[in-house]
């Protein structure tokens, strides 16, 4: 991300602040190359976690800046926005399932009306990917017979669909109750071993230690810290503010 500076008092404009270096490098990333964790944080009332992934797809835009994806600009006045949307994979907190349709329908649907596939393809490629999530089970189930978890892994299942070059998780654990978040961040973690760009806003310290490549760290509406998880996990980080924060997330 390359911009001004953000105006004051801060809005979106903190945000292109705060992710002006970790985007530029999502936009030259190859597949498998990069897993970053973003950890939590507030700048005054805005959720700069929650607002990150929301900017880099452009579901919230930015006030000022550029993102840049796959060499182009998302804020260019003629950019085909729904197409470059088509490469990035979006998992929510609340999972946004369609409530109408099947846990299989929500995941072929997709892949029908953006990539075109026949029902039949999309069928076979909707049953892959819930065997992958350990969901074939709950195929022809509705989103409100499904557990929160569940639901989760049926959105992962959905945005993988798409075959997408980056994942961005919004804070994708933090709606889940405490017993189910680990079939999730296992679901993630085999996303990473298979080589898929992921940008995770978490609080799931014990999971971006051990999954991420960079971890970095939103403070005040910039970047505190962008180091490799050893680094940034590391007893011998004496950043006060980071050691702070480890202190009361560990």
């Amino acid at each position: 991300v390359q911009g001004h500076e953000p105006p004051d008092p801060p809005d979106l404009g903190c945000l292109v602040q705060a992710s002006r270096r970790l985007a530029t490098e999502i936009a030259g990333t190859v597949p498998g190359r990069c897993k970053f964790a973003a950890t939590r944080t507030r700048f005054r009332r805005f959720r700069v976690h929650g607002k990150f992934p929301r900017c880099l797809n452009l579901l919230e835009t930015p006030t000022s800046g550029h993102v840049v994806f796959d060499g182009e600009d998302l804020l260019a006045p003629k950019v085909d926005l729904d197409r470059l949307r088509s490469r990035m994979g979006m998992v929510f907190q609340q999972f946004n399932l369609f409530p109408n349709m099947t846990a299989l329908k929500n995941i072929m649907l997709p892949q029908m009306d953006v990539l075109k596939l026949s029902r039949k393809d999309a069928e076979a490629r909707a049953m892959e990917l819930l065997e992958k999530v350990n969901m074939t089970h709950r195929a022809h189930v509705y989103p409100n017979r499904l557990s929160g978890g569940q639901k989760q892994r049926i959105a992962i299942a959905r945005a993988v669909a798409m075959n997408p070059k980056v994942m961005l998780f919004d804070e994708p654990t933090s709606a889940l109750d405490p017993e189910v978040v680990h079939d999730v961040l296992d679901v993630m973690a085999g996303l990473a071993a298979d080589g898929m760009t992921m940008v995770v806003v978490t609080h799931e310290m014990g999971f971006a230690r051990k999954v991420a490549d960079r971890v970095v760290f939103i403070d005040g509406g910039t970047i505190a810290a962008d180091l490799p998880p050893g680094e940034f996990f590391s007893e011998s980080n004496t950043n006060p503010r980071i050691r702070s924060f480890l202190e009361k997330v560990l």
